[in-house]
C-alpha cells in the first residue's frame, strides 16, 4: 500500500480511494475477513461491487479513528467546503443530525427549532429528552409553500425564551426556500447558542454565483448535508461539517461513533472521495454549464400560462416576499388554477411522458435537479410541461377544466387552513409518551386524544403530528384533504393503513 501512495504522489496526483480498491482487488490478496461475499459473489449482478467492497484491513483506515487515506478525505473535503473539519456520512443526514444534537445538548435542554424539521430532528429531541421551543414558518399565499424563517422570529424566541441551548433549522427546505442564515447565526451567537443546520438538500450550495452560499459560509457551527441527494455520490452518503466556534469536532466524532455503522462501506466512501475529487477540480465548470442549462430552461418555460415553475419562466421570486432566497436547482410546478394536485401532476408526467418526478403535495409537484442532469433530460421536461399547459386551456371539457367542484373545495380549504397555520396542542413532551400505555383508535375517534406516534408525508418527512401533541378537529381534516389531493401519509405504527392512530390511552398530562 505505501508503494502505492508513493507511486500516486510520483505522477503529481494523491491514489483516489477508488482508485486504491481497484488495485487491491487486482493484487490477488487472499481476503481471509469480512465481508462474507470474500470478492467472489454467487450473484452475478453483485460481482463488479463485490470486488471492491472490503473491510478495514492494513492500508485503508479506520472511519472511526481516521489517520489514513480517509483522514486525507476528510480533510480535502474540509477544503473543498471551507469548514474547519469535516466528517464523511455513511447512514445517511439522520445519523449526521441525530450525532450533532447529541453532541450540543445535554437531557432536559431547550431547543429552538423549524416545525418543518424532518423526523430524523425529532427522533433527536426524543432520545435526548429534549424540550423543542417551535419556529413556525409562514405560508407563501400563492403557493402554499412554507417560507423562510425570518430573522426576527429567532430574535423573539431568543428573548423569550432564554434557556434555550440549541437552534435547529432546515435551509433549504425540500422546495429549495433558504433563510437568512448569516442573520440568523449572529442573533444567536450573541447569546451564545449554537445553530445546526439540516441543509440535506443544499451540498451544492456554494459553489458558483448562481447557487446561494449555504450554511457553511453563513458559518453555522454544524452543517449536515445528503451528498446523494444534488451531488454524483451514492444513496446513503453524507457529510457533516464544523464551521462555528460554539461545536466541539472532538465530542462531535464520539457521539457519531455511536450514531454511525461501526462497519463503514468503502463503496460509499470511495463514492464519497470521488465526489469531493471531482468538485475540487472540476467543480467550477461544472456548475457554470448546470447554470447555463437552467436558464434555458427558464426561458422554454417562459410560454407556460396555465402552469408555473416556481421563480422560472413568468414567475419572479418578487412575487414571493416571504422567501429569502431559493434554490434554482429546484423545480417547483404548481397549477396556476389550483384545480388539480400535485400527485395528479406528478402522474400524468409519469404515464404519458416518463418522466419521475421527486414528489407531490396538494398544489405543487416538485422535480430535483442536480449537475448530471443533461439538457436532454431538461429539455423533456419543458417539452412535457408545454403540452399539459396546452391542453389546459384547449377545451372546457379537460380534465383541468372538468375537475369536481369538491377538489376545488379541498384545494380552497387546504389554503385557508395553510394561511391561518393552526398550532395544535402540545400537552406532553415525545419522550415522555414514550413512558405511557398505547392504543390504536379510528382516525375520525382521534380529535380530543393525545399523539403517541409521528404522522407524516414522505416524503419529505416532516411530521404533520407530533407525540405528545393532542389532536384537533382542524388536523383531522386536513390529513383527510392532503389523502383526497393524493398525497400518501405514514405513521410510525403502520397502522394508518387500517384507518387507525396510535394515542395514549389516557388523554391526560400536561407538560412542564
Amino acid at each position: 500500500m505505501e508503494k502505492e501512495k508513493t507511486e500516486g504522489r510520483r505522477s503529481g496526483e494523491e491514489l483516489s480511494l477508488a482508485r486504491r480498491l481497484a488495485r487491491y482487488r487486482e493484487s490477488g490478496a487472499c481476503p481471509m475477513h469480512m465481508p462474507g461475499h470474500k470478492r467472489n459473489s454467487p450473484f452475478l449482478w453483485m460481482e463488479p461491487l463485490a470486488a471492491l467492497d472490503i473491510t478495514e484491513i492494513d492500508g485503508f483506515d479506520n472511519l472511526h479513528e481516521a489517520r489514513g487515506i480517509l483522514r486525507e478525505g476528510m480533510e480535502r473535503m474540509a477544503r473543498v467546503w471551507g469548514s474547519r473539519r469535516s466528517f464523511f456520512l455513511v447512514n445517511g443526514s439522520t445519523c449526521g443530525i441525530l450525532a450533532g444534537i447529541a453532541s450540543l445538548t445535554r437531557p432536559g435542554d431547550a431547543i429552538l427549532m423549524a416545525r418543518g424539521c424532518h423526523r430524523s430532528v425529532y427522533h433527536g429531541v426524543e432520545l435526548n429528552r429534549l424540550r423543542p421551543v417551535y419556529l413556525w414558518p409562514g405560508i407563501d399565499p400563492e403557493t402554499g409553500i412554507q417560507e423562510s424563517i425570518r430573522p426576527e422570529q429567532v430574535e423573539q424566541a431568543v428573548e423569550a425564551q432564554p434557556e434555550l441551548r440549541l437552534a435547529v433549522l432546515t435551509s433549504p427546505t425540500y422546495e429549495g426556500i433558504l433563510s437568512d442564515l448569516p442573520a440568523i447565526r449572529e442573533i444567536l451567537h450573541r447569546r451564545g447558542i449554537p445553530l445546526l443546520v439540516d441543509e440535506a438538500h443544499g451540498a451544492h450550495l456554494g459553489f458558483s454565483a448562481g447557487f446561494p452560499g449555504g450554511a457553511v459560509q453563513a458559518g453555522a457551527d454544524l452543517v449536515v448535508q445528503s451528498l446523494h441527494k444534488t451531488l454524483p455520490s451514492l444513496t446513503q452518503t453524507a457529510a457533516i461539517h464544523v464551521c462555528g466556534d460554539l461545536a466541539d469536532p472532538e465530542e462531535l466524532e464520539r457521539q457519531l461513533s455511536i450514531y454511525e455503522t461501526s462497519s463503514p462501506s468503502y463503496l460509499l466512501m470511495a463514492s464519497i472521495d470521488s465526489c469531493v475529487r471531482l468538485l475540487e477540480r472540476e467543480g467550477g465548470e461544472r456548475f457554470a454549464a448546470y447554470e447555463e442549462r437552467l436558464a434555458r430552461f427558464g426561458e422554454q418555460v417562459r410560454a407556460l400560462e396555465n402552469l408555473q415553475v416556481l421563480g422560472y419562466g413568468r414567475d419572479s421570486l418578487d412575487r414571493h416576499p416571504g422567501f429569502w432566497k431559493k434554490d434554482p436547482g429546484k423545480l417547483v410546478l404548481l397549477p396556476r388554477q389550483r384545480t388539480q394536485s400535485g400527485a395528479w401532476l406528478m402522474e400524468q408526467l409519469r404515464q404519458r411522458f416518463g418522466i419521475e418526478l421527486e414528489m407531490a403535495q396538494e398544489g405543487y409537484a416538485l422535480a430535483m435537479t442536480s449537475l448530471c442532469d443533461t439538457e436532454e433530460n431538461l429539455n423533456r421536461l419543458a417539452e412535457a410541461l408545454k403540452v399539459l399547459d396546452g391542453e389546459l386551456e384547449a377545451s372546457e371539457n379537460s380534465v383541468w377544466k372538468g375537475t369536481s367542484e369538491s377538489m376545488r373545495n379541498v384545494q380552497a380549504e387546504t389554503w385557508k387552513h395553510h394561511r391561518e397555520q393552526e398550532v395544535p396542542p402540545l400537552l406532553l413532551w415525545s419522550w415522555e409518551v414514550l413512558e405511557r400505555p398505547g392504543k390504536a383508535v379510528q382516525r375520525q375517534d382521534a380529535v380530543g386524544r393525545v399523539m403517541a406516534e409521528y404522522l407524516w408525508a414522505y416524503p419529505p418527512g416532516i411530521p404533520l403530528a407530533v407525540p405528545g401533541e393532542q389532536v384537533t378537529e382542524a388536523m383531522v381534516a386536513r390529513w383527510r384533504q392532503m389523502e383526497q389531493a393524493g398525497v400518501a401519509l405514514h405513521t410510525s405504527s403502520g397502522r394508518w393503513k387500517d384507518g387507525q392512530l396510535l394515542c395514549l390511552a389516557d388523554t391526560g398530562g400536561k407538560n412542564g
